[in-house]
């Protein structure tokens, strides 16, 4: 594994992705062993999600574009370690002008690492079940805890929100709120959207509220609509996904 001399977490995703999370805590359960970092050469930041020993599904906006992209954690001494993915899968119906246009957009993508990640970060379930209005959902990333500040860069966190509806016409989004004063922000993109203990979408966009850049309304791709794409390149790769009620995987 490669390590970093020199670590800088610069905290800019501009307003395309989803951010970190605000009004939320520091959490070290289940969501933060199956969570990554995604650092990018030109200072982005953000989340990815273990599929599998050495493969992980993020935002495909957090791996796309002219920057270099590398997998972050930190090893079991604390010194950073960064990965340079050994291979990439976006997924086709992703649209970098998405936002800016109003047209649809599939934001996910795959990265394999050429190595396994440490024994200690453990693989999500993903779950392709429809999560309901009003239902309680937990965002989880690695971004800022207070907008502005980098130094709040680089720790787990999660915050408690809320399913609305509707889904979007393509039924391929969840939308999630905290009342204003929870929910991603800068360096979120790409991590977990749970209802219970499975994941159910990838973090890709947020909302301001209140004045703030982060707060509104949380937005994520379903990852149950594109189980045939994620399931299908994880088997080009040798590897299988774990979904809710299925067993097996690696």
């Amino acid at each position: 594994m490669k390590r970093l001399i020199t670590l800088c977490l610069a905290a800019s995703l501009g307003t395309t992705g989803a951010q970190a999370i605000v009004g939320g805590a520091e959490d070290d359960g289940p969501l933060s062993r199956q969570s990554v970092m995604v650092l990018s050469s030109n200072g982005g930041v953000c989340t990815a999600v273990v599929l599998a020993r050495d493969v992980v599904l993020t935002a495909a906006h957090c791996a796309t574009g002219a920057a270099e992209h590398r997998v972050h954690f930190r090893d079991e001494t604390g010194e950073p370690v960064l990965i340079a993915p050994a291979a990439k899968a976006v997924h086709p119906g992703y649209n970098a002008k998405a936002i800016e246009t109003r047209q649809r957009s599939i934001d996910l993508a795959l990265l394999r690492l050429p190595e396994a990640l440490p024994a200690r970060f453990e693989r999500a379930t993903l779950s392709a079940a429809r999560v309901r209005e009003n239902e309680p959902v937990s965002v989880g990333g690695y971004g800022l805890a207070r907008e502005g500040d980098a130094r709040t860069t680089g720790t787990f966190r999660t915050a408690s929100l809320t399913a609305v509806e509707p889904y979007g016409p393509s039924r391929i989004l969840l939308w999630a709120e905290g009342s204003g004063t929870a929910g991603a922000c800068q360096g979120d993109s790409g991590g977990p959207m749970a209802a219970g203990a499975a994941v159910v979408a990838i973090t890709s966009w947020s909302s301001p509220a209140k004045g703030k850049s982060c707060g509104g309304l949380t937005q994520g791709i379903l990852v149950g609509p594109q189980r045939e794409w994620i399931d299908r390149i994880l088997k080009s790769w040798n590897r299988a996904v774990s979904w809710s009620g299925d067993p097996g995987g690696q």
